[in-house]
Formats: C-alpha cells, structure tokens, sequence
C-alpha cells in the first residue's frame, strides 16, 4: 500500500492540505461517489486512512459496476469482493450484462437486506436462477429485469417471494417489435395476482393484451406509473383509456416514441429483422 507521503493533496489559498487529515466521514462521502471498481483497484490503495474508510461496510449499500464491462476486469470476482465488504449490508445491486446465477445467489446468500436488484435475463443468468435467489430476498423492493418474456409461473414466484415489492421494470427489447410475435396474459396475470402492492410498473415489449391490463388495473389498486411501450397487443378496448386515465399518474402507451413504418417491404425476412429499434436508429429528425 501506498505510504501516507503520497497521498494527494489540495490547495486553499496557496496552502497545501494533505487528503488525509480530512474528517474520515468527509473522506468517506468524498470516496462513495467513485465506481466500486475504482475503490478497489486504486482508491484504497493510496494510503492506510483511505484503506481503513473503504473497508467500511457503509460504502457498500450500493454496488454498480456496469461501466467496467469490457475494460478487461474480471466483474464477477471484483463483485463477490464488494458483497463480502459489505456485510450483509447491502442495499442495492446492479450485474446486467455480466450476472450469473452462481453470483446472483451468492448475492442473495449475503444480503438478505436488499432492496433493488437489476440484472439480464442472458445466458448464464437463467430465469431458475433468478426465482431461486428472490426467494431469499424478502425485503426486495425493486426488481429491474431486461430481456423477460413470457415466464408467468416463475414471475408468481417473485411475487410471492417478495411482498415488499413496489416497483417491477420487465424490459424486453427483442420482443418490441411491430407487428407482435407473441400473445400473451401469463406476465399480467402472473402480476395481478401475486403483486398488489405495486406502485410502478414497466412492461417494455411486452406480449400482455388488454385482458391482461384489465387484470393489473383490478388488482393493483396503488399503481401510479404503468409502462406499456411497445406493448402492440394492448389497444384499451372499452373503459381501459378512462380507467387508465382516472388513476395511472404517468402512462406510457404502445405506440409512443414509435415512428411509422411500412414493414410490408419485409415480409420475407426474419422476424428479429422487424425490431424496432433498428430503424429508430437510421431515422432522421426533420423537426
């Protein structure tokens, strides 16, 4: 470790001040806004103070680590090393793009006390491994999944597993596409049964109907904030507008942000050809 001589210094009116006689809570509050990766690979190395501040459990409630994929770091090992800092205290962790459902229950294993989790529902992250590790998180309040389609039975599971749950982001982008591949209510009606106390509500890409919407607005009498871009199958048939209206704060319908397109041209490629997104990003803003 780095002696205490090193140790970056400032200047107030010509002065120099050493880094390390700052109040070791100012320091600490300083230090919470580097990435976790950037603690462990520099800041704690720069003397026996700062040392001492980053193995503090408080500073790490939080884990976030998704800017260093690809920059050569092994995440998953670096992130099992943040969890262990923290314990048991963790509150909030983000592993999209690098989870796997050994480092999800081990999360799980350690931080019973966490409330948001965010992760990619993409090989080696399984959705048997997702339901495995909630079903130890009871205090769960926030649950952000990308890459979810169409898993009913496990997402009652979640549900049911964790009662305290108030926000539920399910974000598939690959099923956002126009015309719908898919029909289905299993993930609304998995919803509406096993979720009342839901406040906030994204289904991005969603296969739901307006059944299925029916179902969440009977069931989830606290909703304020429903998501249905890119929801094609949804067309608020009947009172849904109105009762949409009457009690949903912010709504985000189907087709808003979505430019039209004749996709008649493609008829005969393949269906993943058709998302959306592709030509959102050759579009052209004439405004």
């Amino acid at each position: 470790m780095a002696s205490s001589s090193l140790t970056p210094v400032m200047k107030e009116d010509g002065v120099c001040r050493n880094w390390a006689e700052l109040p070791s809570d100012l320091t600490s509050l300083i230090l919470r806004k580097l990435d976790p990766i950037d603690i462990l690979e520099n800041a704690q190395k720069v003397c026996t103070s700062w040392y001492r501040i980053c193995k503090d459990p408080a500073m790490w409630r939080k884990i976030d680590i998704f800017n260093f994929v690809d920059k050569g770091y092994n995440l998953e090992i670096l992130c099992r090393h943040a969890v262990d800092r923290s314990q048991g205290g963790l509150v909030e962790v983000d592993i999209s793009c690098f989870g796997t459902d050994s480092l999800l229950n081990y999360i799980a294993d350690s931080s019973s006390n966490l409330r948001r989790l965010e992760l990619t529902l993409i090989s080696p992250m399984t959705i048997e491994g997702l339901t495995e590790a909630v079903g130890k998180l009871p205090l769960l309040e926030e649950l952000e999944v990308f890459e979810a389609t169409m898993w009913g039975d496990y997402l009652k599971v979640v549900g049911q597993s964790c009662p305290k749950l108030k926000i539920l982001k399910l974000n598939c982008f690959r099923s956002g596409l126009w015309p719908p591949l898919h029909v289905s209510d299993d993930d609304a009606l998995a919803i509406a049964e096993t979720m009342h106390g839901l406040l906030d509500l994204h289904l991005f890409g969603n296969s739901l109907t307006d059944a299925g919407l029916k179902a969440i607005l009977d069931n989830c009498p606290d909703l304020e904030h429903l998501d249905l871009g890119r929801c094609f199958n949804v067309h608020f048939s009947g009172d849904l507008e109105k009762r949409c209206s009457e009690r949903i704060k912010v709504l985000i319908r189907p087709n808003d942000g979505v430019i039209d397109i004749d996709l008649s041209i493609f008829e005969d490629k393949d269906p993943d050809m058709l998302d959306i997104d592709y030509y959102q990003d050759q579009s052209v803003d004439t405004a």
